[in-house]
Protein backbone atom coordinates (compact mmCIF):
# COMPACT_ATOMS: atom_id res chain seq x y z
CA UNK A 1 0.00 0.00 0.00
CA UNK A 2 1.41 3.42 -0.95
CA UNK A 3 1.68 6.34 1.45
CA UNK A 4 -1.21 8.07 -0.34
CA UNK A 5 -3.38 4.96 -0.06
CA UNK A 6 -2.55 4.76 3.64
CA UNK A 7 -3.44 8.42 4.19
CA UNK A 8 -6.67 7.95 2.25
CA UNK A 9 -7.51 4.90 4.33
CA UNK A 10 -6.93 6.71 7.65
CA UNK A 11 -8.91 9.73 6.44
CA UNK A 12 -11.74 7.39 5.42
CA UNK A 13 -11.67 5.94 8.95
CA UNK A 14 -11.79 9.45 10.45
CA UNK A 15 -14.77 10.31 8.24
CA UNK A 16 -16.55 7.07 9.20
CA UNK A 17 -15.91 7.81 12.89
CA UNK A 18 -17.29 11.33 12.44
CA UNK A 19 -20.43 10.13 10.71
CA UNK A 20 -21.11 7.42 13.30
CA UNK A 21 -20.46 9.88 16.12
CA UNK A 22 -23.00 12.33 14.70
CA UNK A 23 -25.54 9.52 15.08
CA UNK A 24 -24.39 8.93 18.68
CA UNK A 25 -25.06 12.34 20.24
CA UNK A 26 -21.62 13.66 19.27
CA UNK A 27 -20.29 16.21 16.86
CA UNK A 28 -19.54 15.24 13.25
CA UNK A 29 -15.78 15.01 13.73
CA UNK A 30 -13.42 12.04 13.90
CA UNK A 31 -9.66 11.66 14.18
CA UNK A 32 -7.00 8.97 14.05
CA UNK A 33 -3.49 9.18 15.51
CA UNK A 34 -0.99 6.83 13.89
CA UNK A 35 2.33 6.58 15.71
CA UNK A 36 5.67 6.26 13.94
CA UNK A 37 5.68 2.54 14.73
CA UNK A 38 2.14 2.01 13.42
CA UNK A 39 -0.07 2.04 16.52
CA UNK A 40 -3.51 3.45 15.74
CA UNK A 41 -5.70 5.42 18.15
CA UNK A 42 -9.12 6.90 17.42
CA UNK A 43 -11.05 9.85 18.78
CA UNK A 44 -14.41 11.47 18.20
CA UNK A 45 -15.96 14.78 19.18
CA UNK A 46 -17.80 14.49 22.51
CA UNK A 47 -18.25 18.20 23.31
CA UNK A 48 -22.03 18.15 23.66
CA UNK A 49 -22.22 14.57 24.93
CA UNK A 50 -19.90 15.33 27.87
CA UNK A 51 -20.29 19.12 28.19
CA UNK A 52 -16.53 19.41 27.67
CA UNK A 53 -15.60 22.16 25.20
CA UNK A 54 -12.13 20.62 24.80
CA UNK A 55 -13.41 17.17 23.80
CA UNK A 56 -12.74 17.68 20.10
CA UNK A 57 -11.98 14.56 18.05
CA UNK A 58 -8.31 15.44 17.63
CA UNK A 59 -7.86 16.07 21.34
CA UNK A 60 -9.63 12.85 22.33
CA UNK A 61 -7.48 10.87 19.87
CA UNK A 62 -4.32 12.46 21.29
CA UNK A 63 -5.48 11.81 24.86
CA UNK A 64 -6.25 8.17 24.00
CA UNK A 65 -2.87 7.65 22.35
CA UNK A 66 -0.93 9.28 25.18
CA UNK A 67 -2.80 7.35 27.88
CA UNK A 68 -2.34 4.02 26.11
CA UNK A 69 1.34 4.62 25.41
CA UNK A 70 2.12 6.18 28.79
CA UNK A 71 3.70 9.28 27.28
CA UNK A 72 2.88 12.86 26.37
CA UNK A 73 5.31 12.79 23.45
CA UNK A 74 3.95 11.52 20.14
CA UNK A 75 6.98 12.51 18.06
CA UNK A 76 6.72 11.10 14.57
CA UNK A 77 2.99 10.41 14.76
CA UNK A 78 0.51 11.57 12.14
CA UNK A 79 -2.90 12.97 13.01
CA UNK A 80 -5.59 12.21 10.44
CA UNK A 81 -8.78 14.14 10.93
CA UNK A 82 -12.11 14.38 9.17
CA UNK A 83 -11.95 18.18 9.20
CA UNK A 84 -9.30 20.88 9.39
CA UNK A 85 -8.25 21.17 13.03
CA UNK A 86 -9.26 24.28 14.94
CA UNK A 87 -6.54 26.34 16.64
CA UNK A 88 -7.00 24.44 19.94
CA UNK A 89 -6.54 21.11 18.20
CA UNK A 90 -3.51 22.36 16.29
CA UNK A 91 -1.98 23.59 19.54
CA UNK A 92 -2.70 20.20 21.15
CA UNK A 93 -0.98 18.46 18.25
CA UNK A 94 2.01 20.78 18.65
CA UNK A 95 2.22 20.09 22.41
CA UNK A 96 2.03 16.35 21.71
CA UNK A 97 4.87 16.73 19.19
CA UNK A 98 2.72 15.27 16.40
CA UNK A 99 4.86 15.25 13.26
CA UNK A 100 2.20 15.69 10.60
CA UNK A 101 -1.49 16.57 10.32
CA UNK A 102 -3.64 15.45 7.39
CA UNK A 103 -7.29 16.52 7.09
CA UNK A 104 -10.22 15.97 4.75
CA UNK A 105 -12.86 18.75 4.91
CA UNK A 106 -11.73 22.31 5.59
CA UNK A 107 -12.97 25.12 7.87
CA UNK A 108 -15.33 26.36 5.16
CA UNK A 109 -16.93 22.93 4.85
CA UNK A 110 -17.40 22.95 8.63
CA UNK A 111 -18.96 26.42 8.47
CA UNK A 112 -21.47 25.21 5.88
CA UNK A 113 -22.42 22.48 8.38
CA UNK A 114 -23.06 24.99 11.15
CA UNK A 115 -19.59 24.93 12.74
CA UNK A 116 -18.22 28.37 12.06
CA UNK A 117 -14.82 28.38 13.71
CA UNK A 118 -13.56 31.09 11.37
CA UNK A 119 -13.73 33.61 14.22
CA UNK A 120 -11.20 31.51 16.15
CA UNK A 121 -8.79 31.33 13.22
CA UNK A 122 -9.19 35.09 12.76
CA UNK A 123 -8.52 35.67 16.45
CA UNK A 124 -4.94 34.51 16.04
CA UNK A 125 -4.49 36.37 12.75
CA UNK A 126 -6.04 39.65 13.90
CA UNK A 127 -4.16 42.44 15.63
CA UNK A 128 -7.53 43.64 17.03
CA UNK A 129 -8.26 40.29 18.68
CA UNK A 130 -8.89 41.83 22.09
CA UNK A 131 -12.41 42.74 20.92
CA UNK A 132 -13.37 39.06 21.03
CA UNK A 133 -11.56 38.13 24.23
CA UNK A 134 -9.10 40.44 25.93
CA UNK A 135 -5.91 38.74 27.09
CA UNK A 136 -3.53 40.83 29.11
CA UNK A 137 -0.64 40.60 31.51
CA UNK A 138 -1.28 42.31 34.81
CA UNK A 139 1.68 44.51 35.52
CA UNK A 140 2.38 45.92 38.93
CA UNK A 141 5.03 46.56 41.46
CA UNK A 142 6.64 43.62 43.34
CA UNK A 143 4.80 44.55 46.53
CA UNK A 144 1.44 44.22 44.73
CA UNK A 145 1.80 40.46 44.33
CA UNK A 146 4.39 37.72 44.86
CA UNK A 147 7.23 36.90 42.51
CA UNK A 148 5.51 35.76 39.32
CA UNK A 149 8.57 33.70 38.35
CA UNK A 150 8.55 31.63 41.55
CA UNK A 151 6.80 28.60 40.01
CA UNK A 152 9.47 28.45 37.29
CA UNK A 153 12.31 28.99 39.72
CA UNK A 154 10.96 26.10 41.79
CA UNK A 155 10.47 23.93 38.69
CA UNK A 156 14.02 24.54 37.49
CA UNK A 157 15.43 23.59 40.89
CA UNK A 158 13.74 20.17 40.93
CA UNK A 159 15.88 17.18 40.06
CA UNK A 160 12.67 15.17 39.62
CA UNK A 161 11.12 17.41 36.97
CA UNK A 162 10.14 15.91 33.64
CA UNK A 163 10.95 18.35 30.83
CA UNK A 164 8.44 18.70 28.04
Amino acid sequence: MSTTETATSFLATAIELATANALNQGGPFGAVVVTADGHVFEGVNRVTATNDPTAHAEVTAIRTACAALGTFDLTGATLYTSCEPCPMCLASALWARIGDVVYAADRHDAASGGFDDVVFYEYFENADRDRLMPVRKLDGSPEDFPDVRQPFTTWNSLETRIDY
